[in-house]
């Protein structure tokens, strides 16, 4: 990449976006030396204005962004750096330094935890429960799941459709686990219908 380190004094902004919820998580600086050292070492280092050194982030809370993609914005002085994070992004403990509001995109997470259950099953988690009888088992919970959505949709309060919506969401993250799919995957086909 052809970072124009000089135009800024040396310093180039960072915007740290999570991989897979696209949710800003901070902002950082970094300087040559630090790019480097991120892109050597796939973990996200920036120079500290405050401390006047590089700074891995993570060094001291272990919460480290691995480098998922880096890029370039048209000037050449602005970095976009997608990652995943070992755990809270900001100092305070929370998931962005942003402090919003909810996790806009926390179906991204609940797939990355259907996924966890399937990687390391454990006895008493639901999804491995709903696992261990199987794919049609599994199906006929997203189509119960669907009867009970359409019914609390004519019939019920907005929160049983909330929570049926919910319950049928749930369900259909892990047909697609099952099935070795994900959201991307469903996305992208919508994205491409779309156009």
């Amino acid at each position: 990449m052809n970072i124009d380190f000089d135009k800024t004094n040396g310093l180039v902004p960072v915007v740290i976006q999570d991989e897979q919820t696209l949710e800003v998580l901070m902002l950082g600086y970094m300087n040559k030396e630090a790019y480097d050292k991120t892109v050597a070492e796939n973990i996200v280092t920036f120079f500290s204005r405050t401390k006047n050194r590089l700074w891995t982030k993570g060094e001291t809370s272990n919460n480290f962004l691995h480098v998922k993609s880096i890029a370039l914005d048209c000037d050449n002085d602005t970095i976009l750096i997608k990652v995943k994070a070992d755990g809270p992004t900001c100092h305070t403990g929370a998931r962005s330094c942003f402090n919003t509001s909810y996790n806009q995109n926390f179906i991204f997470e609940l797939q990355n935890v259907i996924n966890e259950r399937y990687d390391n099953p454990s006895a008493d988690s639901y999804v491995n429960k709903l696992r261990k009888k199987g794919l049609n088992k599994i199906a006929q919970k997203v189509g119960e799941e669907g009867v009970e959505t359409v019914i609390a949709a004519l019939a019920e309060t907005e929160t049983d459709l909330i929570n049926e919506a919910s319950d049928l969401v749930f369900h259909l993250l892990v047909l697609l686990r099952e099935k070795n799919l994900s959201l991307e995957v469903i996305a992208k086909n919508l994205e491409s219908r779309h156009k």
